[in-house]
């Protein structure tokens, strides 16, 4: 017990320098707040973007020749790719929860009856509002392909009605979708650098050997390094939700407590990968280069402004290395979907599996290599 209390009292004692040694100047605890304020602020107002390949179901109830034809008008858009024929109505959420279809098309019984008799007939377009923009924009192309029909039953026909409902974003706000994962991407961004510089800047400026001749251990210099990057993480995160949710008026539909749970986790396998960096790095300079040669490609390959379905096979791979991907998605599922512990405990697996890699690499880089 007292060597358990002798330990951890060391590792407080270095996580407080740490954390004195990045507050002490003006500079840098406005740093620490104000960019992550700004982005937040800035991406909410200005980032938008499209998709081009739409994954859909359809449950086709009429199963005529006239919703053959729709549906084939449909697929041969090369835009929409058909992932799914369903049987029943009960099938429609498990494909929009699951992510595999973006809209779901549900044609009724009567839809060639109604179109034979010059009757309006409904068409139901159900839509992931997860992916508003996306969605919006199959919905204007779906619209298009139905008006297109419409004119080809001749004038005075009534023709088909597009009846249209979001799930999770009700009036398709792009901003509903872009801003929660702002929760994890925007914070990774300095807690990435944070960890990156840490070990180097202990080593530019010659102070590492000597931590290195202290009694700490590598596992205790990396546990002392490691808390600070991950309280500041937790503290942009929490600055960019309260923006999110009392600024925006996004509302939000999962539990506080899973989605901070979520974030501890990610954060943690995002400081791992800082920290080998840092580990790495010689100095300070080549921690920078490292973390901005890195972070545009997570950012790119997270799912914040393309979806990962539509990337090439090869992408995908590698996004499984990427923290901010299963990041992003336990803070869209939470906040949007209310999706409790039992939905994401998948996306957790990645997480764990980079943080028992990265910690355990960046423990044993402080002994072999700098020391």
């Amino acid at each position: 017990m007292a060597s358990f209390m002798a330990t951890l009292s060391q590792i407080i004692a270095l996580v407080r320098k740490e954390l004195l040694a990045l507050i002490k100047e003006p500079a840098s605890r406005a740093l620490l707040i104000a960019p992550a304020f700004l982005q937040a602020l800035l991406y909410g107002y200005g980032a938008t973007y499209d998709l081009t390949h739409v994954p859909y179901a359809v449950l086709d109830q009429s199963r005529s020749a006239a919703s053959t034809e729709l549906l084939a008008r449909l697929d041969g858009t090369g835009v929409f790719v058909r992932e799914a024929t369903l049987t029943s109505s009960q099938q429609i959420a498990g494909v929009v929860d699951a992510e595999k279809a973006l809209l779901v098309l549900s044609i009724p019984p009567d839809f060639e009856t109604r179109l034979a008799l010059s009757q309006s007939a409904p068409l139901q377009l159900v839509l992931d509002g997860r992916n508003s923009s996306t969605a919006g924009s199959a919905a204007s192309h779906v619209g298009a392909i139905v008006a297109a029909y419409n004119a080809s039953l001749g004038a005075g026909a009534p023709g088909i009605r597009v009846e249209r409902r979001a799930w999770f974003n009700p009036n398709l706000e792009s901003r509903w979708n872009m801003m929660p994962g702002l929760i994890a991407a925007l914070s990774m961004l300095q807690t990435l650098v944070l960890a990156a510089l840490s070990v180097a800047r202990e080593r530019e400026q010659g102070t590492f050997d000597q931590l290195l001749v202290t009694p700490l251990t590598p596992m205790q210099i990396l546990i002392g390094k490691a808390l600070p990057s991950i309280l500041i993480g937790l503290l942009q995160s929490t600055i960019i939700f309260l923006i999110i949710r009392f600024w925006f008026e996004i509302p939000m539909q999962g539990s506080v407590w899973l989605l901070y749970f979520g974030l501890i986790v990610f954060t943690v396998a995002s400081v791992g990968v800082g920290l080998s960096i840092s580990a790495l790095s010689l100095t300070m300079q080549q921690a920078m280069l490292y973390s901005f040669l890195l972070i545009m490609p997570l950012m790119l390959l997270s799912g914040l402004f393309t979806p990962v379905r539509n990337m090439p096979e090869v992408l995908q791979l590698a996004t499984y290395a990427n923290p901010l991907r299963f990041g992003m998605n336990i803070v869209r599922r939470v906040y949007l979907e209310g999706a409790d512990l039992i939905d994401i405990w998948r996306e957790f697996i990645p997480l764990l599996v980079l943080a028992a890699t990265t910690l355990p690499l960046a423990a044993w880089l402080f002994r072999n290599r700098l020391s």
